[in-house]
């Protein structure tokens, strides 16, 4: 009876030990797993007080690159308003200085808002590449010259004439290189060299400056950050020019490589893929002597909850002999169409009470193709809205409105052609020849290019006019129009080629 009991408690023993060893083995298991929770949760304070700080110092440097402008714009104003000797001419260049750096500071803010959302788009234009290089380096020689600097311009003589790139991003890349490069130099030189290989263009930004940390050298293309040298802070900026730069070469499908060692120098080499284009009928040089145009005159209404933005409007279009008509809301615009129907309407977007795309929708119900419809926004995410099923404007113009732009635009959707001295006409979509025939495996593509234009996919259009270039070689002359026509907005002929491409594959 003994013996029994004690291998009873013996066995009852074992499996008391073994449930607690078990019972312990879970509660090491559940502290390893809270520590490296831990470790996450303060991995990931970390980083949010590191991104806090960043964007602190950024608000610092963003307040005062606003301010200075602004101070330049309010001040020559106000001297104007009281009449001060000041020359008007003088005073607007500075005012348009400042306002253009004004601009330049909002883009480079909606550049990095559009990659982090994935919504940036890349255009595909034809630039005349050695003109192009040769405005960029003109830019920077006089800075370089003012700070004591020698700056070389080493471009190959062999050059295609013509290739195919985004023109603005292109610019955009190469001005933030040779920015840095200029602004951060006291002593030596900047070098700015470019060679071309094939359609692999290679250009590379080299300076005697300060150099880059290695601490720094990932830090610096993260948006905010400058980078932690003294030199830094003396200089203006906000730390979104590399973060942009290096972004832009990733999405046009380019390299962008550094090389630098603190208080030596730095030089940045980017690789890019350029198309070529054999050939292209030229107008002649561009110039902004534009007094008027040949014809009968031509009747606009601008709708804008912004009186200012009215004058601005009637101030540029009525000297080129436009009949301007002018509503502050949506109804009151649509009662002027009625009565004075306009061949185009400038409409902005958001006003109170109805909105600028409601107001499109119901012009184009009511006057169909008769009448050409620009919207005007300052909001940059706007023309993704503009479809629900409909194509209801035909371009799309960003706030604050350059003249040539606007002029652009205007002289485009009404088949204008200008007068000035040396003026190049306005540049018109080439319509596809009637003989274009495709064959009939491409009507899938072409119908779902068409959907995506109804619905304002923007990505997808550019994506179905590449996909249509390389799968049906035969679709080659009414490329470039779509090309044009994307490029410019114009959603309405992109739809009205995307068509006449479905008759021919029928």
């Amino acid at each position: 009876m003994a013996s029994g009991l004690t291998t009873d408690t013996t066995g009852e023993t074992s499996a008391q030990i073994a449930t607690l060893r078990a019972r312990i083995a879970q509660l090491e298991s559940e502290a390893l797993g809270y520590r490296q929770e831990l470790t996450e949760m303060t991995r990931a304070r970390d980083a949010a007080e590191a991104a806090s700080a960043a964007k602190s110092r950024y608000l610092a440097s963003v307040s005062h690159e606003i301010r200075s402008p602004l101070n330049s714009i309010y001040g020559y104003a106000q001297l104007l308003e009281r009449g001060h000797h000041i020359a008007p001419a003088e005073a607007a260049r500075i005012i348009r200085r400042s306002a253009e750096h004004l601009t330049n500071l909002v883009e480079g803010l909606l550049d990095i808002s559009h990659v982090e959302s994935g919504v940036l788009r890349i255009s595909n234009d034809t630039v005349r590449i050695a003109p192009f290089l040769d405005q960029i380096a003109n830019m920077f020689r006089p800075q370089a010259s003012a700070r004591g600097i020698e700056f070389i311009y080493d471009c190959q003589d062999h050059l295609p004439e013509f290739v195919r790139t985004d023109q603005k991003r292109l610019r955009q890349i190469l001005i933030n290189l040779l920015s840095n490069a200029v602004k951060f130099t006291r002593a030596g030189h900047v070098a700015f060299r470019v060679r071309f290989r094939a359609s692999l263009v290679t250009v590379t930004v080299e300076d005697t400056g300060i150099g880059i940390a290695p601490e720094d050298k990932e830090r610096i293309f993260a948006p905010f950050e400058r980078g932690s040298q003294p030199e830094v802070d003396a200089q203006r900026g906000i730390g979104l020019g590399l973060a942009i730069t290096q972004a832009l070469v990733r999405i046009m499908g380019g390299d962008l490589a550094m090389e630098s060692a603190k208080g030596k120098g730095t030089t940045f080499t980017l690789r890019l893929m350029l198309g070529q284009v054999n050939a292209l009928a030229q107008e002649g040089p561009r110039t902004e002597t534009i007094t008027g145009y040949e014809g009968r005159a031509r009747s606009i209404l601008c709708i804008d909850d912004d009186a200012n933005q009215l004058a601005l409007l009637r101030g540029l279009l009525v000297p080129l002999g436009f009949v301007i008509h002018s509503a502050l809301d949506g109804n009151s615009g649509l009662a002027l169409a009625d009565i004075y129907r306009p061949e185009l309407v400038l409409l902005d977007i958001t006003m109170p009470g109805m909105k600028g795309w409601e107001v499109a929708r119901r012009l184009r119900e009511k006057f169909g193709a008769d009448i050409r419809i620009v919207m005007v926004s300052a909001d940059a995410h706007e023309f993704q809205r503009a479809g629900a099923g409909f194509v209801a404007h035909d371009q799309f113009l960003l706030k604050p409105i350059e003249l040539n732009a606007l002029i652009d635009a205007v002289g485009g959707l009404l088949r204008l052609r200008w007068q000035g001295e040396n003026v190049e006409p306005t540049e018109t979509p080439a319509e596809a020849p009637e003989t274009l025939r495709l064959s009939p495996d491409a009507m899938p593509l072409l119908v779902q290019l068409e959907r995506d234009i109804k619905i304002g996919h923007l990505r997808a259009v550019e994506k179905s006019i590449r996909e249509l270039s390389d799968s049906f070689p035969e679709s080659a002359p009414i490329i470039p129009r779509l090309h044009a026509c994307l490029d410019r907005f114009d959603l309405s002929g992109l739809a009205a080629a995307v068509r006449q491409a479905q008759q021919g594959a029928s």
